[in-house]
């Protein structure tokens, strides 16, 4: 099956998306040490995530925080247009019994008792957010509910991540199926057949479907154009001078204290990748800083 990828699609009065997200969630997986729980809420926030992105023009992306109370803590995935994502969750760590339905309960590790937030950020001076409640914290309802609330698209969200006994996704993708002005009651009549008809997308997946037959099975009945198709990949944009960067930001009483021990260590919390600097690196960011603050005087 050929590597992680977004086709997008229409159809008579439809816009859909769907992805192959399976490499990138193993990635994510491995990066951040996840169990099950963990990895099936950040796999599917993720592939949410490059969803709502595919729509961004170049150089624009999005940002989607999950805020619901529950054990995981915050669920966060950045995207880009260009088909990068990366991702982090709190406490990769949690481990709760299946739910009522026997499958991973993301709702439990998510909570309910907060919010989902996605902030555009398209080269305007300022990002662009919108927020709503949450559903359920079992993320493809609350962005379809996000959707429609907040940027008043009515939307149709699955999203599915399959995970083996080994905590190895063996199948994760997703899809966004949005409704155009000109849909008629006919097309949305067959269209909600065929989503009561459709097995989950992990299991699609993991069947070995690309995002295309995704598509098709969604739209079975339908006459569908299929348009690009973007590659997907983990990838953060992390590097050891962003990082300094950030150093530089710190209180000088702070930074001091860093030089005082003579070392540091920072862990990007969206890749796992530590950036190790030596008391030479940290006098040198200690300089830039007061040269900075010695011009803003």
């Amino acid at each position: 099956m050929r590597k992680d990828h977004l086709v997008k699609g229409l159809a008579d009065g439809l816009r859909i998306y769907a992805a192959v997200t399976t490499d990138l969630v193993n990635e994510a997986i491995r990066r951040h040490d996840c169990y099950p729980v963990a990895a099936a809420a950040l796999g599917r926030t993720m592939t949410g995530a490059l969803l709502m992105a595919a729509n961004l023009k170049n150089r624009e992306a999005l940002t989607v925080t999950f805020n619901g109370g529950g054990p995981l803590g915050k669920v966060v995935a950045d995207a880009t247009p260009e088909g990068y994502v990366r991702g982090m969750v709190m406490d990769p760590h949690v481990n709760l019994p299946l739910n009522a339905k026997g499958k991973i309960d993301v709702g439990g590790g998510v909570g309910m008792a907060g919010q989902v937030t996605v902030t555009r950020y398209t080269g305007l001076a300022d990002p662009v957010s919108g927020s709503v409640a949450l559903v359920d914290g079992e993320i493809a309802d609350d962005l379809t509910k996000y959707l429609l609330e907040s940027e008043q698209t009515p939307s149709s969200v699955g999203l599915g991540v399959l995970i083996d006994p080994d905590f190895h996704c063996i199948g994760a993708g997703g899809f966004i199926l949005q409704l155009m002005p000109d849909a008629t009651d006919a097309c949305i009549d067959k269209l909600e057949a065929n989503l009561e008809r459709i097995h989950s997308v992990s299991h699609m997946v993991e069947r070995g479907m690309d995002a295309k037959g995704i598509i098709a099975e969604v739209l079975k009945g339908f006459d569908v154009e299929y348009l690009t198709t973007t590659d997907l990949a983990f990838r953060c944009n992390c590097s050891k001078e962003r990082i300094a960067e950030v150093l530089a930001t710190l209180r000088p009483s702070d930074l001091q204290s860093l030089i005082d021990d003579g070392k540091a260590e920072v862990t990007c919390h969206f890749c796992n990748t530590s950036y190790a600097f030596t008391k030479e690196e940290l006098l040198a960011i200690q300089q830039k800083q007061q040269e900075h603050a010695g011009k803003q005087s």
